[in-house]
């Protein structure tokens, strides 16, 4: 049971968050931000916990004065499912994605927020470059069908990005829930671009899948395999397109998939992106919202809280 804060308080909701480097980057960058007195509490639940659990974690975190606001990754769509009508307001993202990746407080109004279609947009486009899909016609593979792809799939999908699409989306998952969960998403955001969805139970259906894809594509683990359990979506044995990137959402772990990646880089000409700047933006994205106050999303002041990430604990590993 969450006991009542003492300060400002924001928290952070995951598997094992002891772990993660948040714990020692955010009191650095609290001091540099001038956030006085603020500190970092981190919550561990199982994967799909009881939703009763979620409950009572939204409803003490809406009727405790100092506890301001919460980071949520693993259990976004959870929390949303078990706890959304417990929010005042929810933000049209959040509504459209069924996922809860920021919880914030607003003149006494609970508020749920999806971040990640931001966060992962401005990932995606610090080493994608200009035009990418314009440009090289790549197709997107994201193994793993959890809040995590729908975010990157709405933010590369739509319309009003022209041109500048993937060939198609294929969207993998061990089960078949969040792939219909997905499909009923997409089936609202206005987009032409083809979407695959399929059942892969085991690592090597995978493989197939990559062995199909274009030259340049788009590869990502958004499973949690390599952090929240050990392990990668693939085998050993998966054939890579040429030139494509490994893109891991995570950056701590086993990271076997980009291992895996590694192994077959100079052969396939790959390019190899691990979590590390999708952490920052996460995090910066909430942070901003939470407290109320504006963050850069690159330039200098953004450079400036990466270089304070990593002398705080931050550990990349790419």
């Amino acid at each position: 049971m969450l006991s009542p804060a003492r300060k400002p308080t924001l928290y952070f909701i995951g598997v094992t968050t002891a772990q993660s480097s948040i714990m020692g980057v955010f009191p650095a960058w609290a001091r540099h931000l001038g956030l006085v007195d603020a500190e970092i509490r981190g919550v561990d639940l199982p994967l799909h916990a009881d939703p009763a659990e979620y409950r009572r974690l939204v409803a003490f975190l809406k009727d405790d004065p100092l506890s301001l606001g919460a980071l949520v990754t693993t259990h976004k769509i959870d929390i949303f499912d078990a706890a959304g009508d417990l929010f005042d307001v929810v933000d049209p993202l959040a509504e459209l994605t069924r996922e809860i990746s920021c919880i914030s407080k607003r003149e006494g109004r609970l508020v749920c927020h999806a971040k990640d279609p931001i966060a992962s947009g401005l990932a995606l486009e610090s080493f994608l470059g200009p035009d990418f899909f314009a440009r090289t016609g790549a197709a997107v593979f994201a193994m793993g069908a959890g809040g995590s792809s729908i975010a990157i799939t709405w933010y590369l999908m739509r319309r009003s990005r022209g041109q500048n699409v993937p060939s198609r989306i294929v969207v993998s998952n061990r089960s078949p829930a969040r792939l219909d969960l997905l499909r009923d998403i997409h089936a609202r955001i206005d987009s032409a671009v083809p979407v695959d969805y399929v059942l892969t139970p085991a690592p090597g259906d995978n493989d197939a899948v990559l062995a199909r894809l274009p030259a340049r594509s788009l590869v990502i683990n958004a499973t949690g395999l390599g952090k929240d359990a050990p392990g990668s979506p693939l085998t050993g044995a998966a054939a890579w397109p040429d030139g494509a990137i490994a893109w891991d959402l995570n950056y701590r772990g086993d990271l076997v998939f980009l291992e895996q990646a590694r192994s077959r880089q100079a052969v396939h000409g790959l390019r190899i992106e691990d979590g590390w700047t999708y952490f920052l933006h996460g995090w910066t994205q909430v942070i901003a919202e939470v407290f109320g106050i504006d963050l850069p999303s690159q330039g200098p002041g953004f450079d400036a809280l990466s270089h304070i990430a990593r002398d705080s604990g931050g550990v990349r590993r790419a």
